[in-house]
């Protein structure tokens, strides 16, 4: 068996948790082939060497000045070239890098290759060079047939290198090597292009300190008071025509720059692939959560045209659709045009959120989770967590708010020794209203809370 694990060196010098989980996966595999690919500078090389000694056979770099300035399209195109040469039974890529956090490269890729895909893997059960049984985030156990392309969640660590392990070879491959078109490679083969960028500062709210024992009641206060229905996103003052939406969870974003919406009840890619050919609108919106991202990502790469990932707003002047998305984490905001037709983006909508209060607990409060989870369970919250918490093997990933775990949006937001990394943000600063508490009233996370209360995990009243 054979399988190729695509990874990408990030700007700290290191793969994603989400790369790092798919080749440990990978080489947990007794008796497959392992072998790595990523696209970058000549250096490096010497970074997949030094991961060679883990255990992959050897590393293929794509590396050629007509590479630089690629997008996901343009990535998902140089690699699948790459892949084809390769044939392996498996290509394994993490859900997302850290760089562009758009998840969308593996599904393009799969598309690209004729490859099945299944997203979110949480484990694998059983795998043969015919089929793999998987595990997976929302689906639950899922088999699917090779050759495909699987992404993983961030669901293991990466072994250390043995005393006595050696380096394997790395092969640097340029464009001719994987007979790629030029004209799609790179900058020059992308169809989105990076306009602006600018320091995130968004989500930021007016915190209002209270007394301690005023928590409950503040609590009860906000569960009982009406709010009004407002857009959540800003309305650009001209419209376009002719936009569509996958599914009814883009409606907001749709409306902030159309008032010509057409709501398309499908999930088959051919089907809404040979609409857009023949009805050509002029953009199309799908949601985030992973069925529509990989819908999306596969729709874009058998029509070859450009997505733009996990947008927080849209913006129009009556003829160009702009997007606006985070990047780099979260720490910058970047604005997107499409160069090709139909404009396509997927928008940043929340996970349904069963409960109308979530109770979640960082770093600051692990010495009081029994007594977190029970002031939970007095006020009816559910429980989530920041991603140090889940690292510490403290609880389920299944409860991660954040860029590297789910979005939500309860009415309530209680954040419980969270000091507020923008990764972190990113999964909550859609709720309703946010409680703060923490020691620190000089934390971060007071920033984008409604309400704030100074003081420990200890001094709540159960």
């Amino acid at each position: 068996m054979k399988i190729v694990v695509c990874i990408r060196q990030g700007r700290n010098g290191e793969m994603s948790p989400f790369e790092a989980s798919a080749y440990e996966s990978a080489l947990r595999i007794g008796g497959a082939e392992v072998i790595l690919l990523s696209m970058g500078i000549p250096s490096t090389a010497d970074y997949l060497k030094s991961l060679t000694r883990l255990g992959a056979k050897k590393a293929i770099l794509l590396s050629d000045t007509r590479f630089a300035g690629a997008d996901t399209l343009a990535t998902a195109y140089a690699l699948s070239l790459a892949l084809k040469k390769l044939s392996p039974d498996y290509v394994f890529c993490g859900r997302q890098t850290m760089e562009g956090d758009t998840g969308q490269t593996g599904p393009m890729t799969s598309e690209l290759l004729g490859y099945s895909l299944m997203t979110e893997v949480m484990a694998i059960k059983n795998i043969t060079e015919e089929s793999a049984q998987c595990m997976t985030r929302r689906e639950g156990e899922c088999t699917v047939k090779a050759p495909s392309l699987l992404t993983f969640e961030r669901i293991c660590d990466l072994r250390l290198p043995s005393l006595f392990s050696k380096m394997g070879e790395v092969e640097i491959w340029n464009a001719e090597d994987i007979g790629a078109d030029t004209e799609k490679c790179g900058l020059r083969g992308s169809p989105t292009r990076v306009i602006q960028t600018f320091e995130n500062q968004s989500g930021k709210r007016k915190c209002v300190f209270l007394d301690k024992d005023a928590l409950y009641d503040t609590i009860e206060r906000v569960l009982n008071t009406e709010v009004l229905a407002t857009e959540k996103t800003e309305t650009s003052d001209k419209k376009i025509d002719k936009v569509w939406i996958v599914g009814k969870k883009p409606i907001e974003f749709a409306r902030s720059v159309s008032d010509d919406i057409t709501v398309i009840d499908s999930a088959d890619e051919e089907e809404i692939a040979q609409r857009i050919t023949t009805e050509k609108p002029n953009a199309v919106l799908f949601a985030t959560d992973a069925e529509s991202k990989r819908l999306a990502g596969r729709v874009a790469a058998r029509l070859r045209i450009g997505l733009c990932a996990d947008c927080t707003s849209l913006e129009t002047d009556g003829e160009t659709l702009f997007m606006v998305r985070p990047a780099l984490s979260g720490k910058v905001i970047a604005k997107i045009k499409s160069l090709t037709l139909p404009v396509m983006a997927t928008v940043r909508t929340e996970e349904d959120t069963k409960e109308r209060i979530v109770v979640s607990f960082g770093h600051g409060a692990v010495g009081c989770i029994d007594r977190v989870k029970a002031f939970a369970e007095k006020i009816g919250a559910g429980i989530g967590s920041s991603r140090k918490v889940v690292d510490g093997g403290l609880i389920g990933y299944d409860t991660q708010i954040g860029l590297t775990g789910k979005v939500i949006a309860p009415e309530i937001y209680i954040a419980i020794g969270i000091s507020g990394a923008v990764q972190h943000l990113a999964g909550m600063q859609n709720s309703r209203t946010v409680i703060a508490i923490n020691t620190d009233k000089k934390a971060d996370i007071f920033e984008y809370a409604d309400y704030g209360f100074v003081m420990s995990a200890e001094e709540l009243e159960i």
